[in-house]
């Protein structure tokens, strides 16, 4: 019963890790979050990364 619960565990690590790496946020505003909101940051940080791969680089 611990291997869903550790995986839970890593996700949550994941989208903690994810978030401030990008946005520079405190763990502790980023666990303030709920899940819901928190989904919905991530979504929105890989639709920004998205966006920026696929425009053109200009020297």
């Amino acid at each position: 019963m611990t291997g869903p619960v550790v995986e839970e565990s890593d996700r949550l690590w994941e989208e903690i890790v994810y978030i401030a790496y990008y946005l520079h946020w405190s763990f502790d505003s980023i666990l303030e979050l709920d899940h819901r909101t928190r989904a919905r940051v991530i979504e929105e940080i890989a639709a920004i990364n998205a966006r920026v791969d696929e425009t053109p680089e200009r020297y």
